[in-house]
């Protein structure tokens, strides 16, 4: 079984709305969106690190951009 542990994570004031904007949009306590952020980090992580692109579409304007992770 996973033991959890905690930890204290201190956000600015915007960063903070932006969780709290995102659990209340998502249904999700503020924890799970902070797991889900962390989990989609990390999946997109590992495939850059394989050499894939990550890209966003515009269908309408015909328009794509590259996504770039540091």
């Amino acid at each position: 079984m996973n033991a959890k542990r905690s930890m204290t994570l201190n956000l600015t004031d915007a960063e903070m709305a932006a969780v709290d904007e995102l659990a209340q949009k998502k249904e999700l306590s503020k924890t799970a969106v902070i797991r889900q952020a962390i989990r989609l980090y990390q999946m997109l992580d590992a495939r850059m690190a394989r050499g894939e692109k990550l890209f966003f579409e515009d269908e309408a304007a015909k328009k794509k951009a590259e996504l770039m992770l540091l």
